[in-house]
């Protein structure tokens, strides 16, 4: 019962994952890891869906870690990587290829590995000292060095980055869920009121959520998923040894088959999360792949008809008549009787 509602969280988390990055990869990249950006997916309906799906998946999988140990719900959660293919491949029209066979094999492989060595049983209500929470604030500071290594980059290494310190906080979250649920279930609902573990998960899951959109934002899926799909299992995983003592069978069996699984599983999650069909999931193509009653008709551009322009006929200009010249006088010697007519007409 328990892995099957685990199964169902994971389901939900991949498919909101794949609505959530539509969305955020249509806003604005000048937004990186601004409050603007989320002030824009506000106005988007995916957005929105994806946000209450996964939202359905969060408390399905809160539910998990506190039933279960992290180091068995965080392995089962990662497989939220392949619903979220599954999604994409008829949306982005691409194939499966045999390297996402072979990292569906893997990450697979890997979950069962780690939860051979593990129990599904209720975990033990016992907390280790409170210095074991200097581990979550060690993942922290982690996250804090990807986001400033983010902020350097652009494209797919931003987006890398910034999908990886996601990861991490969302793992200290599942560990500040199952502290939550603890005091819950020991106490009250006012005692979570007035505790410390209540805000920090809000506020946990605040800053992750928006670590995500910046990283989905920043690039397609495939370089931001990689990070959170992997970072969170490892982040829960380690939580739960140093915080909660969940038990780890320590035999050379069992430790092989553990460091195998874990490798397994990094593997898988890297090949699945670059397969083309996350790649290619950019708005554009989307609407070909929609089903005939949601596509939208083809737009028609209206232009201005075309005026055919005639040449204006040579206008003819008839030529003036010349002017009548008089005769220039001559300039040579004169005779004597032109002298004598010019001396007269002189006086």
């Amino acid at each position: 019962m328990s892995i099957a509602i685990t199964l169902v969280a994971a389901l939900l988390l991949g498919c909101g994952f794949v609505l959530q990055q539509h969305a955020a990869a249509r806003a604005p990249q000048a937004h990186f890891l601004r409050l603007a950006l989320i002030a824009d997916l506000l106005r988007e309906r995916r957005w929105l869906a994806g946000i209450a799906v996964m939202v359905a998946g969060q408390l399905a999988s809160a539910w998990s870690v506190s039933h279960m140990s992290l180091s068995l719900a965080e392995p089962l959660l990662s497989t939220n990587l392949l619903f979220a293919l599954a999604l994409a491949i008829p949306l982005s029209g691409e194939r499966l290829r045999a390297t996402e066979l072979v990292g569906v094999v893997l990450l697979s492989g890997g979950v069962a590995a780690l939860s051979v060595a593990r129990t599904a049983n209720s975990p033990a209500l016992s907390f280790a000292s409170p210095a074991g929470w200097l581990g979550a604030a060690a993942m922290a500071g982690v996250a804090v060095v990807c986001v400033q290594a983010g902020r350097m980059r652009q494209g797919l290494a931003r987006a890398t980055f910034t999908g990886v310190a996601a990861g991490l906080v969302f793992g200290i979250a599942d560990a500040l869920t199952r502290q939550s649920v603890h005091v819950l279930d020991a106490h009250s609902f006012t005692a979570l009121l007035t505790t410390w573990p209540g805000y920090s998960l809000i506020g946990a899951n605040l800053v992750g959520l928006w670590l995500m959109e910046s990283a989905f934002n920043s690039a397609p899926l495939h370089a931001s998923l990689p990070g959170i799909s992997a970072a969170e299992p490892a982040a829960g995983i380690l939580l739960g040894i140093i915080v909660f003592g969940d038990e780890v069978r320590i035999s050379p069996i069992m430790i092989a088959v553990q460091a195998v699984g874990i490798v397994a599983l990094v593997t898988g999650v890297v090949l699945v999360a670059r397969a083309p069909a996350l790649a290619d999931l950019r708005p554009a193509q989307l609407a070909p792949h929609l089903p005939p009653r949601l596509r939208l008709p083809p737009v028609t551009v209206l232009t201005e008809p075309t005026v055919a322009v005639l040449p204006e006929p040579p206008v003819s200009v008839r030529p003036e008549p010349p002017v009548a010249m008089r005769p220039e006088p001559p300039t040579g010697p004169l005779d004597g009787q032109t002298a004598r007519h010019r001396a007269s007409h002189q006086e």
